[in-house]
């Protein structure tokens, strides 16, 4: 009884600790509510002086949808990590607060169509398959079961653009279907990381056998390289049929990141970037439109001299406008709305959001978003070291990993330290494709955080000696 006594309460215990981690998201999302309705606000006096038309609806539409979710996750997911959704939902208002602001800017100058309301459509349709994924995946080791039809789903989708006639901006990674345009490249990174978690979890242990040492490393074996030379060659032909570098490196680095998780040889890293460092370096010089990248991001003021002096290959102030944006930003920024994004043209609702953050908001903005993604990105790798399952562990670290990537090259291209990549700021950037997808990754990353940290089953009740002696008549 008294066995059983303590294991009652400490059952109890689990339950009010999981009522505890939901209460908690439910007051960072509120808070992650209110911040990014401010934010709208004084986007709005900022701009017009006054307060934004239809307020209270919009408020009201862009609470709903993250206490929605929030809903989704007490039902479905009650041992989550409790810091997941409001990240992501704080990154999506933001998000929505500066495509806002950007269509403020566009409207006066440029006479486009606003944007902002558009991409709240996709936010439902996002927590609609957020919603989803809660209900339907019962358990993330389901997603283990089909290796081959996730990774020929995921082929399709990543080759599927360089068959499509046309391109958007020198590349291809839309397809277009009637009214409809998406880029199957978001959604590719979510099933990549399915398949290599499931392919990496069974051979990994051959994968980790060392071979002959080299500079104090001990070189993969030869009859192992055969999957890091396929998906080489994968993602260098990603880089020449669709001329896209964020999907070739995201694609390729989320590999070899995962192969050193699965296997803890510093060897495959080294060698698998020294595999994509040649493959750039050939593609980049061959091909014109990731050349042409190149030359932008070895000299952005060049754009400025008569066109007689300039490089070859560079057409675009893009990336001089995003350092004078950065530049003219300082440490805290001009104030929403109080800055000229409209300046950086076309791109600026998609990669070029972030200047918008640096001129606006300033350093310490930039890099308040940089902490929200890393946080979310911390809670990813934590949940890969808490699970217990070796697949669970590869698809939170894989998840995690493809966020800080995309997140890299992005901020990486914008402020000069990489050539630009043409790649969607997680949820800041406009784009109804990345949106859903990363809402979908959110998902998956909550629902094996909720296998992580739920509590171990009761032991059976221990049974005494004299209870389990046979009487015999």
């Amino acid at each position: 009884m008294t066995g059983g006594s303590r294991m009652g309460g400490r059952r109890g215990g689990d339950a009010r600790h999981a009522g505890s981690d939901r209460t908690v998201e439910l007051a960072l999302v509120l808070g992650a509510v209110v911040i990014g309705g401010y934010a709208y606000i004084e986007t709005g006096l900022a701009t017009t002086g006054k307060l934004p038309p239809g307020l209270p609806l919009q408020l009201a539409g862009a609470a709903a949808l993250p206490l929605l979710c929030h809903v989704a996750v007490r039902r479905f997911a009650r041992h989550a990590d409790p810091l997941i959704l409001p990240l992501a939902t704080l990154l999506s208002g933001l998000g929505l607060v500066l495509i806002h602001r950007l269509d403020l800017a566009y409207r006066s100058h440029y006479r486009s169509a606003a944007a902002a309301s558009g991409q709240l459509l996709w936010c439902a349709i996002a927590v609609v398959g957020f919603s989803a994924v809660m209900v339907l995946l019962k358990d993330h080791r389901r997603l283990q079961r089909y290796p081959y039809l996730t990774i020929t789903v995921g082929l399709v989708l990543l080759m599927a653009p360089a068959f499509y006639p046309g391109d958007v901006y020198g590349a291809k990674r839309w397809i277009f279907l009637g009214p409809l345009e998406f880029q199957p490249g978001e959604f590719v990174k979510i099933v990549i990381v399915v398949f290599f978690a499931g392919y990496l979890t069974v051979r990994k242990d051959a994968l980790a056998l060392a071979g002959r040492r080299f500079l104090s490393m001990y070189l993969p074996r030869g009859r192992q390289l055969g999957p890091i030379a396929a998906v080489w060659i994968l993602s260098l032909l990603v880089l020449v049929l669709e001329r896209d570098l964020g999907t070739s490196l995201i694609f390729f680095g989320v590999f070899v990141i995962m192969l050193y998780v699965a296997t803890e040889r510093t060897s495959w890293v080294a060698f698998g970037v020294g595999m994509f460092a040649v493959g750039a370096f050939v593609i980049g010089s061959l091909e014109p439109h990731v050349h042409g990248r190149v030359v932008a991001w070895l000299h952005p003021m060049d754009i400025y001299l008569p066109p007689a002096q300039r490089p070859a290959g560079l057409v675009s102030d893009q990336a001089a406008q995003a350092l004078f944006s950065f530049g003219s930003g300082g440490m805290l920024g001009t104030g929403l709305g109080q800055g000229h994004p409209e300046l950086i043209g076309f791109a600026g609702r998609s990669d070029f959001i972030l200047t918008t953050v640096g001129e606006e908001l300033g350093l310490a903005g930039v890099t308040a978003v940089l902490l929200l993604y890393s946080l979310l990105a911390e809670r990813g790798l934590r949940t890969a070291i808490t699970v217990s399952d070796p697949f669970g562990k590869l698809l939170a670290a894989g998840l995690a990993t493809s966020l800080v990537l995309q997140v890299f090259v992005v901020a990486g291209g914008v402020t000069g330290l990489i050539p630009l990549t043409g790649k969607a700021l997680p949820f800041l950037a406009q784009g109804g494709s990345a949106m859903v997808a990363n809402w979908l990754m959110v998902a998956v990353l909550i629902k094996v955080s909720d296998t992580a940290r739920r509590p171990l089953p009761a032991p059976a009740t221990q049974v005494s000696a004299a209870e389990t002696q046979i009487v015999r008549p």
